[in-house]
């Protein structure tokens, strides 16, 4: 019910206010006041918030709407306050469908909340007994004019007993507070004052921009064999790459990711191990593109042509994957636009093209684009490579570097191609400051690497948690990848098999985003001698695996990965990354975390504990917060407790607030635990 409209609310006072008659500031996800779109996918929960408040001690009522891309209403909930004091509120946003949806809030006197209290109390304390029936009557009358159907009799009935002065009074206030009336208040609450915020937009995308399990491996390394006569190697093709896929569906991954796929240049090649002198059959790193052969719009011969690239595409459609490709924004020396466009370049002063850096990191055999000299011809042939992909079935790139790049390109490029390619989309590998990661996100990108690489103890863990899920998810998401070509981290030169098991289900459970380079499954962690990175490292030579017999023998993570993976399309809770909650444990190295879900289906809670340390064996308390886990009387029995399945072990244990855990890493590191719902 709505008994001021806004126009006659505000119509007695100047234009220009920024206040309107209830006050509503602080309105979240908001990405700079709305300047660029908070970021969903369909059906995730999308936590939003504002700092609603009125003069006086009237009740308040604050709602979230949520509009599609037309602009029809298509979700509505009432916030509820959270903290003591803050005039704060907080609610659940979850759009279906994707497109640029909008959401408002509004903030509303609760006429009927107002009355009830009041009511409530005076009646009881025998003050204003009949002034206040009479208001409750009054209420009701104005109600069922506004209202059809059922809820119209029942308020009509409503307002006849309050102003029955032949019944009790407890009888006639009942009939203002019977469970019907709240349940249709529920529905529809009676307003007035009604206020909305401005509208803030929320783009949602499709569901691999925010879900995904991600694989990453080296076409050429696929079937390459190597002539101990000749001691030359011959590479890996499209053709044998193609017979991987299997083996990646049925680990249950999403998204096969590979580095770039295109010539590479001769002038400055590395070889193996980043030596400045590569041999004539070293291969050379796939991220020094160009040759001869072409550029970023050419496939390197060894793997094949763009037929066999066409049908590796479609064998990855037809097992469910989807394809990304390295979108590197450099040459090599040899590139065909170091001749046509040496204007895409830095030229230092005593005419040479300066070659690519990330000190003590030199790569001679690179040269990064320079934006600066031709913007729009540079611009222009970019978005033609792109869209040239995607006609060969490209809809994921994982772009090297953006952050040597402007941020302004990518806003540019990013938008050209979701206009005409929505569905296309950008994981930005930027492992660089906060602010240019956010800025990579608000222009566009969908997805980012992480610092999850990094953070390894139980305080960097939840202290990076807690950022990720509740301070920067309206524009960054976080795909956890636990290595890369580039990356070994000590952790994993170190930990041994225990750590890959740990870094795994940290990465696959914390995040709805996750990646691995392939190796990890047969615990590659040798490193180079003072450096992070593989020793025989891939990107300057071919490593033909033999996953089959490492697995045969027991030497293989693939089973383990494929069951993480089995475990995140199975639980709904983990396919968010708002909802991730940091509980408590006594041991210094036991990290403790859980999601929550409400579904169609039913309520969804993961809890997932894992000892961090890969050497020792671990024994703590767990403490629950039962609050955030959606727990319920039908949940629990008369002590308290709870029962929970371990999805990794098959075990159930009985659990409640407070729990006994002991880990041993070269057991099992990690408990995964299902809460058992009653039906």
């Amino acid at each position: 019910m709505t008994t001021t409209t806004e126009q006659n609310r505000n119509a007695q006072y100047p234009e220009g206010l920024r206040f309107g008659r209830i006050p509503i500031t602080a309105v979240s996800p908001v990405v700079e006041d709305g300047r660029f779109p908070a970021k969903g996918i369909p059906g995730s929960d999308i936590a939003v918030g504002a700092t609603v408040f009125r003069e006086g001690h009237d009740q308040l009522g604050v709602s979230a709407v949520l509009y599609d891309p037309r602009g029809k209403e298509v979700q509505r909930v009432r916030m509820t306050p959270v903290g003591s004091g803050l005039d704060r509120w907080a609610g659940t946003l979850t759009p279906r469908a994707k497109g640029l949806h909008t959401f408002t809030i509004e903030g509303w006197s609760d006429v009927f909340g107002t009355w009830e209290h009041d009511a409530t109390i005076k009646i009881a304390a025998g003050v204003d007994v009949e002034l206040m029936l009479a208001e409750g009557a009054a209420l009701f009358t104005r109600a069922a004019g506004e209202r059809t159907g059922r809820d119209a009799t029942l308020f009509r009935r409503a307002a006849e007993v309050l102003a029955d002065a032949d019944q009790g009074v407890d009888a006639r206030l009942a009939a203002g507070l019977s469970p019907e009336i709240h349940e249709a208040i529920a529905r529809k609450p009676i307003r007035s004052l009604v206020t909305a915020s401005r509208a803030y937009p929320i783009n949602v995308e499709r569901e691999l921009a925010g879900r995904a399990a991600w694989y990453e491996f080296f076409p050429r390394s696929e079937g390459a064999s190597y002539n101990p006569e000749t001691a030359e190697w011959t590479s890996g093709t499209f053709r044998e790459a193609t017979k991987r896929l299997d083996a990646v569906a049925a680990m249950n991954f999403d998204v096969v990711y590979l580095p770039p796929i295109h010539p590479i240049g001769r002038t400055h090649r590395k070889g193996p191990n980043n030596t400045l002198t590569a041999g004539p059959a070293d291969p050379g790193s796939p991220w020094a593109i160009g040759s001869a052969d072409g550029g970023h719009d050419a496939i390197h011969p060894d793997l094949g042509t763009f037929e066999d690239f066409d049908a590796f595409v479609a064998r990855a459609r037809e097992l469910d994957l989807e394809v990304a490709l390295d979108l590197a924004l450099q040459a090599a020396p040899d590139h065909p636009w170091v001749q046509t466009h040496p204007e895409w370049f830095t030229t230092r002063v005593d005419g040479s093209i300066a070659y690519a850096e990330n000190p003590p990191k030199k790569y001679q055999d690179i040269y990064p684009i320079n934006f600066d000299n031709d913007p729009g011809g540079l611009s222009k042939e970019i978005l033609r490579i792109v869209l040239m992909w995607i006609q060969h079935g490209v809809k994921i790139f994982r772009v090297d570097n953006p952050h040597t790049k402007p941020v302004q390109f990518w806003e540019w490029l990013i938008a050209r191609v979701n206009k005409k390619h929505p569905d296309v989309i950008f994981l930005a590998e930027a492992f660089t400051r906060p602010p240019m990661m956010h800025a990579l996100g608000r222009a566009g990108f969908q997805q980012s690497y992480s610092y999850f690489t990094w953070r390894n103890t139980k305080t960097e863990l939840e202290e990076y948690f807690t950022e990720i899920s509740t301070v920067s998810p309206a524009y960054f998401r976080p795909n956890f990848f636990v290595n890369t070509p580039d990356i070994l981290t000590e952790y994993l030169q170190y930990g041994g098999p225990a750590a890959f098991k740990i870094r795994a289900v940290l990465a696959s459970m914390a995040s709805p985003l996750w990646g691995v380079y392939s190796g990890y499954e047969l615990f590659e962690h040798v490193a180079r001698p003072g450096a992070e990175e593989y020793i025989d490292n891939e990107k300057f030579q071919y490593r033909p695996r033999d996953y089959a017999a490492a697995e045969a023998e027991g030497r293989s993570l693939a089973p383990f990965i494929t069951r993480l993976n089995a475990i995140r399309r199975a639980h709904p809770a983990l396919g968010d990354l708002e909802n991730l909650t940091i509980h408590g444990s006594t041991d210094p190295a036991t990290v403790v975390f859980a999601k929550h879900k409400q579904t169609a289906e039913g309520k969804d809670t993961v809890i997932v504990v894992v000892n961090v340390d890969p050497h020792s064996t671990r024994e703590s308390t767990v403490s629950l917060d039962l609050a955030r886990l959606g727990l319920d009387a039908a949940d629990m029995d008369e002590n308290g407790t709870f029962l929970v399945d371990d999805l990794l072990t098959g075990q159930t244990f009985t659990w409640g607030e407070h729990n006994y855990v002991r880990l041993d890493p070269y057991v099992e590191p990690a408990h995964i635990l299902s809460i058992r719902r009653q039906r």
